[in-house]
Parts: structure tokens; C-alpha cells; sequence
């Protein structure tokens, strides 16, 4: 599976932040419902290409370019909650978990017929998100991905699966992942994630 504004985790300074928007006027910030959390999308004149977010109490705040469209909005504050969940959840999948959640996803999703000889990490994938080789029914996920959301390591391992089935990405393939209820959602956060990989990384000074 292929791996093709900058986001910035909530390793930015909070403080700091918070008086980038105090500096220079700006419309009032968003507050919207998130599960059972508040977020506050605050938008800055200032700031030109990147996203960043971080936990201010009861509440996740989210600071994007003030240019930035309604549309554009919605899609960073949802990349940037999943990666503030990805961050505080540490847990690391070992190789066995992996084969578990193929099996799983196996079961669940493609009536078992998907079996895996092996599921495994490797860190000689950094154009690919996950492969598989069907005539030796191995899979390989990308280290990549360890600490993303679960249903993100999820869909990338299910697409493996399918592949063991289908070899190309014809309809009869996509066919196969329709009934995963987060596929389009995963599929937008790993281009969120290739997105802001692209995009230059500017000196914080000028960022601002």
C-alpha cells in the first residue's frame, strides 16, 4: 500500500500559542463537540502553512491558518484530533498482536478466508504504508504507522488481507474493504499524513 498545510503535533509550546493569537487580531475562535470533549479552532493571520493542536484543560485546542477553508477545517481538526490520540496512547503492537488483529479483521471483515503465514513489522518500508506477498502469505506493515489510531493500523492491515485475495486494486478488490466502516476515514488520515510531509518545514521564527 503506497505512502504517497505542515501539522505539527502538541509539541509546540502551549503558552506560546496561545499569545500568537493575542498578538494580531483574528476572527473569535470555534468552539465545537468532539465525542465528549470541546475543541476551539483558532485561526491566526500569522501563521501560513502549519496545523498544530494541544489539551488546554477540559478542552483540545486547534490553531490553523486564518486563510484556511471551512472545508479545510473540518479535515485538519479531524488529522489533528487522531494525532493527538495517537500520541497519548503509547502502546506499541508487537508482531504477535498483529497476526491477532489479522485474524480478527480476517473473521470479521472477509469470512476468514484471508490467512496470513505471517503479519510483521519492518522499518525498510518508507514508501509504503504495508505489503504482502500472497504466494508466500506474508505481510509487512510499515513502523510507520505504530502509534497511529488502531483503525488506522487496522485498515492498512486489512488491505494487506484483501490483497492475499484479490492481487490488484480493481473493483473486486475494493469490494472486499467496503464493509469496513472507517475505511474513507483512514484513507483521509494517511493522506493527511503524506500531505504534511510534504509541505516545507519552516523555521519556527518565520512559521509564526
Amino acid at each position: 500500500m503506497p505512502a504517497d498545510p505542515s501539522a505539527h503535533g502538541s509539541g509546540e509550546t502551549p503558552l506560546r500559542r496561545a499569545a500568537d493569537t493575542s498578538r494580531r487580531a483574528a476572527p473569535s475562535p470555534k468552539v465545537r463537540s468532539s465525542g465528549t470533549s470541546a475543541v476551539e479552532v483558532r485561526r491566526s493571520s500569522r501563521r501560513r502553512r502549519t496545523v498544530s493542536a494541544y489539551r488546554e484543560g477540559d478542552r483540545t485546542v486547534v490553531l490553523i491558518p486564518a486563510r484556511m477553508s471551512e472545508a479545510e477545517e473540518e479535515r485538519w481538526v479531524t488529522v489533528m484530533l487522531d494525532k493527538l490520540a495517537a500520541q497519548e496512547s503509547k502502546r506499541m503492537l508487537g508482531d504477535a498482536e498483529l497476526a491477532e488483529r489479522a485474524e480478527r479483521l480476517s473473521s470479521q471483515f472477509l469470512d476468514g478466508r484471508a490467512r496470513p503465514a505471517s503479519v510483521r513489522w519492518v522499518t525498510n518500508q518508507n514508501t509504503r504504508w504495508g505489503s504482502c506477498t500472497p504466494a508466500e502469505g506474508s505481510i509487512r506493515l510499515s513502523h510507520r504507522l505504530q502509534g497511529m489510531p488502531e483503525y488506522v493500523i487496522d485498515y492498512v492491515l486489512l488491505h494487506e488481507l484483501a490483497h492475499l485475495l484479490v492481487p490488484g486494486h480493481g473493483p473486486r478488490f475494493w469490494r472486499l474493504l467496503e464493509s469496513y466502516p472507517r475505511t474513507e476515514r483512514a484513507r483521509g488520515y494517511l493522506e493527511g499524513v503524506v500531505a504534511a510531509d510534504r509541505l516545507p518545514h519552516l523555521p519556527a521564527a518565520r512559521d509564526e
